[in-house]
């Protein structure tokens, strides 16, 4: 049996997540938290075998309490599942000992898969970051397919029919890559990644 411990501000998604593992024979939810402290509390009562986390959370992170656990050895090995896809949130998860880190948008059964690598030793990074990591390039293949269709000079509207997603989700995905990439417009973004060789 795999003995879980789940941490996850949002109500909502913490009872959907608990429902979904729940369904394994092979999992056991010993205990859930709303915040980074509880979580922490839990993984020292109960020794679980796994924690799963969101990253940003009240009181204490995600990273956080991994870099906890890494320190006091707590034996417990920490998943995180999190919105955030960049590359930073990544890079000091592996820091801090994370076994896994994996996006909210991946299919559920992927969880479940992840869950069972990370407990027979396995480690797992959301790929299109992984790969980012291992180029020494800050883009993701989905930061690579936005920044050139805006150098072919598309709107959002444009590239969010293309990619079929809202002109709201392109204009935050695009902020997100010119975050990594430090620079403050979309021409300054695509040119910066081409002159790199990232695109």
């Amino acid at each position: 049996m795999i003995r879980l411990v789940l941490a996850e501000d949002q109500s909502m998604l913490r009872g959907a997540l608990g429902a979904l593992l729940s369904l394994e024979d092979d999992f056991e939810i010993v205990a859930t938290a709303d915040d980074g402290d509880k979580a922490l509390r839990h993984v020292q009562q109960y020794k679980p075998d796994i924690l799963i986390t969101d990253i940003e959370m009240p009181t204490l992170s995600g990273i956080e309490v991994a870099e906890h656990i890494a320190r006091y050895k707590l034996g417990t090995k920490v998943v995180i599942v999190t919105t955030f896809g960049r590359f930073g949130y990544m890079a000091r998860s592996r820091k801090a000992g994370v076994a896994g880190y994996l996006l909210k948008d991946a299919p559920s059964d992927q969880l479940v898969e992840i869950i069972r690598k990370v407990y027979t030793g396995g480690t797992y990074y959301a790929e299109d970051l992984a790969e980012s990591q291992y180029q020494g390039d800050p883009l993701t293949n989905r930061d690579r397919r936005i920044l050139r269709l805006v150098e072919k000079g598309l709107t959002n509207k444009e590239i969010g029919q293309a990619l079929n997603l809202r002109p709201g989700t392109v204009r935050n995905y695009l902020s997100e890559a010119l975050e990594k990439l430090d620079v403050s417009n979309r021409i300054e973004g695509f040119r910066m990644a081409r002159e790199n060789g990232w695109l």
